[in-house]
């Protein structure tokens, strides 16, 4: 399946050198290096959220555990009027992240090197949350509520459906001022099955007891 992005020549360009610099880093945080895979299996399926109308407008994107760099750093070139912050806890992945940064010119993308708990001066600022293989679905809200503005959006990419998963979402976004928009079915590449992004919308404000501690969210997740 081939889907246009509308990316102009410096764009592809650049998602170009982010591939390059990912497969020659042999301790990139991914499996998935070699260029042709993680076209589809990376860049692709980060830019598949572009589907999502409000994400296009968002003028301050936060990428939660952004890893290898995806979806944030693809999403910072597809998007280059967005100021993108690739959040991730670790180190090493913060020093490789700042390196792909630099490799593929993306000065509308920086790394902060955190936990998303922890992120304080990000409470309230961001226009839209990504995550990407993060975490537990209410994790993902607890992280990601604190950080959004009233009106704006989550959005968690998901594998296969689960109600009971499901049903535990929506009572931790219950919880958190959230409400959910859609579940979009998507198929990023020809070979993806099962590919959902999870589309919430910051409804209320998030109670003043969020976030809480760092690690609490995973050892006593919402439900």
């Amino acid at each position: 399946m081939k889907h246009d992005f509308d990316l102009d020549d410096e764009q592809a360009a650049r998602l170009a050198a982010v591939l390059e610099a990912l497969e020659r880093d042999e301790h990139a945080p991914t499996a998935v290096r070699e260029r042709a895979q993680a076209a589809k299996v990376h860049v692709a399926d980060s830019l598949i959220a572009l589907e999502v109308a409000d994400l296009r407008e968002a003028a301050a994107i936060a990428d939660l555990g952004s890893g290898a760099g995806f979806p944030g750093l693809a999403l910072a070139i597809a998007l280059p009027q967005a100021r993108v912050r690739l959040v991730e806890s670790q180190r090493r992945r913060c020093e490789f992240l700042r390196a792909m940064c630099a490799a593929a010119g993306v000065a509308n993308a920086s790394v902060v090197c955190t936990r998303a708990e922890q992120w304080t001066e990000g409470i309230g600022a961001s226009d839209a949350v990504v995550a990407r293989a993060l975490a537990p679905q209410p994790v993902v809200l607890e992280y990601a509520a604190p950080l959004l503005r009233l009106g704006a959006l989550l959005v968690d990419w998901r594998g296969r459906r689960n109600d009971e998963e499901e049903r535990a979402a929506a009572a931790a976004a219950a919880t958190l001022g959230l409400g959910l928009r859609e579940i979009r079915h998507v198929q990023p590449f020809a070979e993806a099955r099962d590919r959902h992004l999870h589309v919430f919308v910051k409804e209320r404000a998030t109670p003043e007891r969020f976030p809480r501690r760092a690690g609490i969210a995973v050892k006593r997740p919402l439900a």
